[in-house]
């Protein structure tokens, strides 16, 4: 019995994803911790390696509560992986350095993303878990692109900004998260061509993902609420006609 248990969590295993709970707060509340410790973070070596830390940790949460996987060695992996990001940041100052440190953190929100949506996608239905898992993803998309910016400020030659600057990391979380929302203030801009068009992506997509993903959640809900009143007023019908015979 226990080889049969140890193969419903291998990695894919859709048994063991449809076993797992799903409940993405806890991830969510990570991922909200993230999202602030990365708007008022100082842009030093160090930070830049909590970074990777913070991912890491939510990727392997996002894991273990979408039934992925429960093998303790890929969460020792991802381990080590923080581990080597946040080593990577502490003793590289050098611009392909920090450069790397970012895109490890690009590499592990986009796992999570991937993660968690297939998570959504497994339940085959509109609830509390996948709302909130939705949530998730959108959040970890500015995070993405903020990492992305990052990368892209580190081994550019130039400043990343049309303004004559590379940006700290609060100041690169409010432009993507201004661009994922198509605000469009204007007060900074991407300087190159790579930077358009990384900023052109990231505006389409966070459009795309609320108008596409969300609606048909939201869409889905209300008419789950529709059939749920329904049933319960046919339920409630034969009672009302009985007492009027009586």
């Amino acid at each position: 019995m226990s080889t049969a248990e140890g193969t419903h969590w291998r990695l894919g295993s859709r048994m063991a994803r449809l076993k797992s709970s799903h409940g993405y707060g806890s991830v969510l509340a990570l991922v909200i911790l993230t999202f602030f410790y990365a708007a008022s973070a100082p842009d030093e070596q160090w930070s830049r390696g909590v970074f990777v830390l913070l991912e890491a940790a939510t990727l392997t949460l996002a894991i273990w509560t979408s039934g992925l996987s429960r093998d303790v060695r890929l969460g020792g992996l991802i381990a080590v992986i923080g581990i080597a990001g946040l080593t990577l940041s502490l003793l590289g100052s050098k611009s392909d350095f920090i450069g790397a440190v970012w895109i490890v953190n690009v590499v592990l929100v986009s796992a999570t993303i991937l993660t968690i949506g297939l998570g959504i996608v497994d339940q085959g239905e509109v609830n509390q878990q996948s709302i909130t898992g939705a949530v998730c993803v959108y959040v970890l998309i500015g995070l993405m692109f903020t990492f992305v910016y990052g990368a892209a400020a580190a081994i550019g030659s130039g400043p990343f900004f049309a303004q004559g600057t590379d940006g700290t990391t609060s100041l690169r979380v409010y432009f993507s998260y201004v661009t994922l929302a198509t605000l469009g203030y204007g007060d900074y801009t991407p300087a190159g061509n790579f930077g358009h068009t990384v900023a052109v992506v990231e505006a389409l997509l966070g459009q795309l993902y609320l108008v596409t993903v969300v609606a048909l959640l939201v869409g889905n809900l209300s008419g789950l609420t529709r059939k749920i009143k329904t049933t319960a007023g046919e339920t409630k019908q034969p009672t009302d006609g009985g007492a009027s015979d009586l």
